[in-house]
């Protein structure tokens, strides 16, 4: 994969009910191979508490939808039917709840990988929560 494909373009987050609803624009289409994530890293104002939330593709297809509570060592698969991907967008409906305890001066930033390489990170969040 080249650095053109797939590049993170904007992420923007909102609340709706009890949903965090995440978008990921990207440069291009999802990879057709290889395994791609796009992602969401928020942390509370002092990084004590840590969420990596994830959506994983492989081939183009989405095989995973996830949040990694570091605190607690403990990873939650969520349904795929949480996940909608068209072009160049793709959609996360993830629980609220993946981030409560952050606080309000929480820090969040989005991140892509590539065949299990990091390809991007500190990518900027659009929040409205």
């Amino acid at each position: 994969m080249s650095t053109h494909d797939a590049l993170l373009k904007q992420v923007s987050i909102k609340a709706q009910d009890s949903t965090l609803v995440a978008t990921f624009d990207i440069d291009g289409n999802i990879p057709g191979s290889g395994a791609y994530v796009v992602g969401l890293v928020a942390a509370s104002p002092d990084y004590s508490s840590q969420r990596r939330l994830g959506i994983e593709f492989m081939n183009g297809e989405a095989i995973a939808f996830f949040s990694f509570n570091h605190e607690q060592s403990a990873e939650e698969n969520y349904d795929l039917s949480g996940v909608t991907h068209s072009g160049n967008t793709i959609t996360g409906h993830f629980p609220l709840a993946a981030i409560n305890g952050l606080g309000k001066g929480h820090v969040m930033t989005g991140f892509s990988e590539a065949d299990g390489r990091d390809f991007q990170s500190g990518v900027p969040v659009e929040e409205n929560l």
